[in-house]
Protein backbone atom coordinates (compact mmCIF):
# COMPACT_ATOMS: atom_id res chain seq x y z
CA UNK A 1 0.00 0.00 0.00
CA UNK A 2 1.39 3.25 -1.00
CA UNK A 3 1.90 6.21 1.44
CA UNK A 4 2.61 9.74 2.03
CA UNK A 5 6.17 10.44 3.06
CA UNK A 6 8.19 13.03 2.99
CA UNK A 7 12.18 12.86 2.81
CA UNK A 8 14.96 16.03 3.24
CA UNK A 9 18.57 15.39 1.71
CA UNK A 10 19.24 14.68 -1.67
CA UNK A 11 22.96 14.10 -1.57
CA UNK A 12 24.97 11.32 -2.49
CA UNK A 13 23.37 9.14 -0.25
CA UNK A 14 19.76 10.45 -0.40
CA UNK A 15 18.80 11.10 -3.45
CA UNK A 16 19.50 7.10 -3.94
CA UNK A 17 17.62 6.16 -0.71
CA UNK A 18 14.86 8.30 -1.82
CA UNK A 19 14.46 6.95 -5.29
CA UNK A 20 14.36 3.41 -3.58
CA UNK A 21 11.16 4.90 -1.94
CA UNK A 22 9.03 6.65 -5.04
CA UNK A 23 10.42 3.72 -7.01
CA UNK A 24 8.39 1.17 -4.40
CA UNK A 25 5.06 3.37 -5.33
CA UNK A 26 5.33 6.14 -2.50
CA UNK A 27 3.79 9.24 -2.64
CA UNK A 28 6.95 11.41 -2.40
CA UNK A 29 7.22 15.07 -0.79
CA UNK A 30 11.08 15.91 -1.36
CA UNK A 31 13.21 19.37 0.13
CA UNK A 32 16.76 19.96 -0.54
CA UNK A 33 18.85 23.34 -0.32
CA UNK A 34 19.64 23.09 -3.83
CA UNK A 35 15.86 22.32 -6.07
CA UNK A 36 18.53 20.82 -8.83
CA UNK A 37 19.31 17.80 -7.23
CA UNK A 38 15.90 17.13 -6.84
CA UNK A 39 15.56 17.34 -10.87
CA UNK A 40 15.41 13.46 -11.52
CA UNK A 41 13.37 12.25 -8.46
CA UNK A 42 10.41 15.17 -9.71
CA UNK A 43 10.79 14.03 -13.40
CA UNK A 44 9.89 10.66 -11.92
CA UNK A 45 6.64 11.98 -10.45
CA UNK A 46 7.88 13.39 -6.73
CA UNK A 47 6.40 15.87 -5.14
CA UNK A 48 8.88 19.51 -4.47
CA UNK A 49 8.08 21.28 -1.48
CA UNK A 50 9.42 24.78 -0.57
CA UNK A 51 10.27 24.38 3.50
CA UNK A 52 10.60 21.48 5.69
CA UNK A 53 7.49 22.65 7.43
CA UNK A 54 5.50 22.05 4.03
CA UNK A 55 7.02 18.38 4.29
CA UNK A 56 5.72 18.38 7.97
CA UNK A 57 2.05 19.25 7.40
CA UNK A 58 1.62 16.97 4.53
CA UNK A 59 3.76 13.69 5.48
CA UNK A 60 2.81 11.35 8.04
CA UNK A 61 6.47 10.05 7.96
CA UNK A 62 9.42 12.26 7.18
CA UNK A 63 12.81 11.02 6.59
CA UNK A 64 15.92 13.63 6.82
CA UNK A 65 19.62 13.05 5.89
CA UNK A 66 22.08 16.11 5.69
CA UNK A 67 25.21 17.41 6.20
CA UNK A 68 26.00 18.38 9.90
CA UNK A 69 24.60 18.45 13.40
CA UNK A 70 24.06 22.34 12.39
CA UNK A 71 22.02 20.98 9.69
CA UNK A 72 19.86 19.11 11.62
CA UNK A 73 18.74 21.26 13.89
CA UNK A 74 17.93 24.03 11.18
CA UNK A 75 15.24 21.48 9.59
CA UNK A 76 13.98 20.53 12.80
CA UNK A 77 13.62 23.72 15.07
CA UNK A 78 12.41 26.84 14.69
CA UNK A 79 8.91 28.18 12.93
CA UNK A 80 10.20 26.46 9.47
CA UNK A 81 11.57 22.99 10.67
CA UNK A 82 9.83 19.52 10.98
CA UNK A 83 8.87 19.79 15.22
CA UNK A 84 6.39 22.35 15.12
CA UNK A 85 5.18 21.69 12.19
CA UNK A 86 4.59 17.87 12.21
CA UNK A 87 1.47 16.02 12.08
CA UNK A 88 0.00 14.33 15.27
CA UNK A 89 1.26 10.74 15.62
CA UNK A 90 3.59 11.45 12.55
CA UNK A 91 7.02 9.89 12.93
CA UNK A 92 10.39 12.34 12.10
CA UNK A 93 13.32 10.07 11.09
CA UNK A 94 16.67 11.43 11.29
CA UNK A 95 19.60 9.66 9.27
CA UNK A 96 22.21 11.79 9.46
CA UNK A 97 24.69 10.89 11.59
CA UNK A 98 24.46 13.40 14.21
CA UNK A 99 25.20 13.97 17.79
CA UNK A 100 23.33 11.14 20.41
CA UNK A 101 22.67 14.30 22.91
CA UNK A 102 21.08 15.74 19.68
CA UNK A 103 18.78 12.98 18.82
CA UNK A 104 17.65 12.66 22.32
CA UNK A 105 16.65 16.22 22.00
CA UNK A 106 14.49 15.98 18.83
CA UNK A 107 12.92 12.81 20.18
CA UNK A 108 11.59 14.55 23.05
CA UNK A 109 9.79 17.38 21.66
CA UNK A 110 8.49 14.88 18.94
CA UNK A 111 6.69 13.31 21.54
CA UNK A 112 6.15 16.34 23.27
CA UNK A 113 3.79 17.01 20.00
CA UNK A 114 2.46 13.72 20.18
CA UNK A 115 4.57 12.09 17.64
CA UNK A 116 7.78 10.35 17.45
CA UNK A 117 11.18 10.13 16.41
CA UNK A 118 14.25 7.87 15.24
CA UNK A 119 17.35 7.77 14.95
CA UNK A 120 18.70 6.12 12.10
CA UNK A 121 21.97 6.91 10.59
CA UNK A 122 23.43 4.07 7.88
CA UNK A 123 26.17 2.68 6.94
CA UNK A 124 26.93 1.21 3.86
CA UNK A 125 28.26 4.35 1.48
CA UNK A 126 27.09 5.70 -1.80
CA UNK A 127 27.07 1.57 -3.17
CA UNK A 128 25.13 0.32 -0.65
CA UNK A 129 22.78 3.90 -0.67
CA UNK A 130 22.52 3.09 -4.64
CA UNK A 131 21.50 -0.80 -4.54
CA UNK A 132 19.29 -0.87 -1.16
CA UNK A 133 21.57 -2.74 1.24
CA UNK A 134 22.20 -0.14 4.04
CA UNK A 135 22.89 -0.82 7.37
CA UNK A 136 20.36 0.71 9.68
CA UNK A 137 21.38 1.70 13.08
CA UNK A 138 18.28 2.86 14.84
CA UNK A 139 17.04 4.23 18.19
CA UNK A 140 13.53 4.98 19.68
CA UNK A 141 10.99 3.47 20.76
CA UNK A 142 9.89 0.08 19.39
CA UNK A 143 6.42 1.20 18.16
CA UNK A 144 7.62 3.62 16.12
CA UNK A 145 10.54 1.33 14.60
CA UNK A 146 7.57 -0.91 14.12
CA UNK A 147 5.67 1.37 11.67
CA UNK A 148 9.04 2.63 9.80
CA UNK A 149 10.53 -0.43 9.00
CA UNK A 150 8.91 -1.38 6.34
CA UNK A 151 10.37 1.44 4.73
CA UNK A 152 13.81 1.06 6.19
CA UNK A 153 13.79 -2.44 4.20
CA UNK A 154 13.47 -0.30 0.82
CA UNK A 155 16.64 1.07 1.38
CA UNK A 156 18.81 -1.24 3.20
CA UNK A 157 18.83 -5.04 4.65
CA UNK A 158 20.57 -4.84 8.40
CA UNK A 159 18.10 -2.62 10.44
CA UNK A 160 18.45 -3.19 13.95
CA UNK A 161 16.87 -1.22 16.77
CA UNK A 162 20.03 -0.47 19.34
CA UNK A 163 17.78 0.89 22.16
CA UNK A 164 16.36 4.53 22.65
CA UNK A 165 16.43 7.38 21.37
CA UNK A 166 20.42 8.19 20.81
CA UNK A 167 21.08 4.62 20.62
CA UNK A 168 21.09 4.78 16.49
CA UNK A 169 23.92 7.40 17.15
CA UNK A 170 25.93 5.64 19.22
CA UNK A 171 26.24 2.41 17.25
CA UNK A 172 27.22 4.86 14.26
CA UNK A 173 29.77 6.11 16.42
CA UNK A 174 30.74 2.57 16.99
CA UNK A 175 30.57 1.93 13.31
CA UNK A 176 33.11 4.97 12.70
CA UNK A 177 35.17 4.44 15.43
CA UNK A 178 36.20 0.98 13.81
CA UNK A 179 36.44 2.48 10.16
CA UNK A 180 38.92 4.93 10.91
CA UNK A 181 41.55 2.74 12.06
CA UNK A 182 40.78 0.43 9.49
CA UNK A 183 41.16 2.55 6.75
CA UNK A 184 44.63 3.55 8.36
CA UNK A 185 45.64 -0.17 8.30
CA UNK A 186 44.56 -0.28 4.56
CA UNK A 187 46.30 2.97 3.50
CA UNK A 188 49.74 1.53 5.27
CA UNK A 189 48.90 -2.01 3.61
CA UNK A 190 48.75 -0.85 -0.02
CA UNK A 191 51.52 1.29 0.81
CA UNK A 192 53.96 -1.64 2.31
CA UNK A 193 52.91 -3.69 -0.40
CA UNK A 194 54.10 -1.06 -3.12
CA UNK A 195 57.48 0.01 -1.15
CA UNK A 196 58.60 -3.84 -0.83
CA UNK A 197 57.91 -3.83 -4.79
CA UNK A 198 54.81 -6.06 -4.80
CA UNK A 199 51.79 -5.61 -7.42
CA UNK A 200 49.52 -4.27 -4.72
CA UNK A 201 46.79 -5.73 -6.79
CA UNK A 202 47.80 -9.22 -6.45
CA UNK A 203 48.42 -8.59 -2.69
CA UNK A 204 45.23 -7.82 -2.88
CA UNK A 205 43.73 -10.98 -3.98
CA UNK A 206 45.51 -12.76 -1.01
CA UNK A 207 44.55 -10.81 2.04
CA UNK A 208 41.13 -9.42 1.64
CA UNK A 209 40.40 -13.37 1.29
CA UNK A 210 41.89 -14.08 4.75
CA UNK A 211 42.05 -12.29 8.24
CA UNK A 212 42.57 -8.86 7.30
CA UNK A 213 39.59 -8.65 4.98
CA UNK A 214 37.30 -5.94 5.44
CA UNK A 215 34.66 -3.81 3.58
CA UNK A 216 37.67 -1.20 3.61
CA UNK A 217 39.92 -3.45 2.23
CA UNK A 218 38.02 -4.78 -0.69
CA UNK A 219 35.53 -1.86 -1.86
CA UNK A 220 38.04 0.85 -1.21
CA UNK A 221 41.75 -0.44 -2.13
CA UNK A 222 41.04 -0.85 -5.45
CA UNK A 223 39.52 3.04 -5.76
CA UNK A 224 42.95 3.85 -4.03
CA UNK A 225 44.85 2.05 -6.65
CA UNK A 226 43.43 3.22 -9.80
CA UNK A 227 43.46 7.18 -8.36
CA UNK A 228 39.98 7.50 -8.07
CA UNK A 229 39.30 9.31 -4.73
CA UNK A 230 35.32 10.68 -5.98
CA UNK A 231 33.08 10.55 -3.01
CA UNK A 232 30.72 7.99 -2.06
CA UNK A 233 30.91 9.40 1.42
CA UNK A 234 33.10 12.88 1.67
CA UNK A 235 36.30 13.36 4.01
CA UNK A 236 34.94 16.63 5.22
CA UNK A 237 31.70 14.23 6.47
CA UNK A 238 34.06 11.74 7.96
CA UNK A 239 35.89 14.83 9.56
CA UNK A 240 32.67 15.63 11.25
CA UNK A 241 31.47 11.86 12.64
CA UNK A 242 34.96 11.43 13.87
CA UNK A 243 34.86 14.58 16.15
CA UNK A 244 31.56 13.41 17.03
CA UNK A 245 32.70 10.46 17.91
CA UNK A 246 35.77 11.69 20.18
CA UNK A 247 33.37 14.13 21.80
CA UNK A 248 31.41 10.88 22.69
CA UNK A 249 34.55 9.09 23.67
CA UNK A 250 35.20 11.95 25.81
CA UNK A 251 31.73 12.01 27.67
CA UNK A 252 32.24 8.48 28.68
CA UNK A 253 35.88 8.77 29.90
CA UNK A 254 37.01 6.33 26.40
CA UNK A 255 40.49 6.52 25.65
CA UNK A 256 40.61 6.03 21.55
CA UNK A 257 43.59 6.60 20.49
CA UNK A 258 43.36 4.83 17.18
CA UNK A 259 40.22 7.82 16.08
CA UNK A 260 42.48 10.55 17.38
CA UNK A 261 45.29 9.48 15.02
CA UNK A 262 42.85 8.78 12.10
CA UNK A 263 40.85 12.59 12.85
CA UNK A 264 44.29 13.78 12.96
CA UNK A 265 45.10 12.82 9.36
CA UNK A 266 42.18 13.29 7.99
CA UNK A 267 41.77 16.85 9.26
CA UNK A 268 45.89 17.19 7.55
CA UNK A 269 44.02 16.23 4.24
CA UNK A 270 41.37 18.42 4.64
CA UNK A 271 44.22 21.33 4.82
CA UNK A 272 45.63 20.47 1.54
CA UNK A 273 42.30 20.91 -0.16
CA UNK A 274 41.03 17.48 -0.42
CA UNK A 275 37.97 17.98 2.27
CA UNK A 276 35.57 16.82 -0.89
CA UNK A 277 37.23 13.60 -1.43
CA UNK A 278 35.65 10.38 -0.68
CA UNK A 279 37.51 8.68 2.64
CA UNK A 280 39.48 6.08 0.55
CA UNK A 281 41.74 9.97 -0.73
CA UNK A 282 43.57 9.30 2.95
CA UNK A 283 45.30 7.14 0.50
CA UNK A 284 46.89 10.43 -0.70
CA UNK A 285 49.06 11.22 2.46
CA UNK A 286 50.78 7.88 1.70
CA UNK A 287 51.41 8.72 -1.82
CA UNK A 288 53.24 11.87 -0.79
CA UNK A 289 55.36 9.62 1.09
CA UNK A 290 56.60 7.67 -2.28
Amino acid sequence: MSCKIGFIGLGVMGKSMAGHLLDAGHRLHVYNRTREKARELLDNGAVWEDTPAQIARHCGIVFTIVGFPQDVEQVYFGPDGLLDNMQEGAVLVDMTTSRPELAGRIAGEAEKRGGSALDAPVSGGDTGAQEARLSIMVGGDREAFDRVLPFFEIMGNNIVLQGPAGSGQHCKMCNQIAIASNMLGVCEAIAYARKAGLDPQTVLKSIEAGAARSWSLSNMAPRMLDGDFAPGFYVKHFIKDMSIASDSAGNISLDAPGLDLALKMYKKLAELGHDTDGTQGLYRLYEQRD
